[in-house]
């Protein structure tokens, strides 16, 4: 979008990394969306499933951290799972305060279905972008979730707050 004349423009030194990140994210998402979507499932509801598949079971503070979805969401999305018989819900002996979630025979059956076509949509991606490149990219996205946290200072803001264009 051009300015208009008059309008003082600000370049920036940096890329806008953010903005980069969620377009490569939908780039990617638009490969899987139509797999996951043909099986009557949302993003989250796979996120949830693959993470459970993997684990075997979570309670759900840790499945809401896993799967990036805020914990009154997920209560939301395990509820509607949980009513299509994809997972199971059940309180913590040792205390009745936390919950596990596990999967149930129906979300086992999805993850045996979806597997097979995601692994294949994964081996399309890796064959168009090269072994090489692909692993670098897993590697360097894990080295920003864990750098970001951990070891990336943050900028000082003034604790007065600040007003846009002052």
């Amino acid at each position: 979008m051009a300015a208009r004349d008059g309008e003082e423009r600000h370049a920036l030194e940096h890329a806008d990394l953010p903005r980069l990140v969620r377009e490569a994210l939908e780039s990617l998402l638009s490969l899987f969306r139509p797999i996951i979507s043909h099986f009557g499932l949302t993003e989250q509801q796979w996120r949830i499933l693959r993470v459970l598949g993997e684990q075997g079971g979570a309670e759900q503070h840790e499945l809401a951290r896993a799967c990036q979805i805020v914990p009154p969401s997920l209560t939301g999305v395990l509820s509607r799972m949980e009513r299509d018989g994809l997972v199971e819900r059940s309180r913590v002996a040792s205390d009745q305060r936390r919950m596990l979630v596990t999967l149930a025979p129906r979300g086992r059956a999805a993850i045996a279905s979806l597997a097979p076509l995601i692994e294949a949509q994964y081996q399309a991606l890796t064959d168009a972008l090269g072994a090489e490149l692909a692993a670098d990219l897993e590697r360097v996205l894990n080295e920003l979730v864990v750098a970001v946290p951990t070891r990336v200072r943050r900028v000082e803001l003034d604790p007065r707050g600040a007003t846009p264009g002052r």
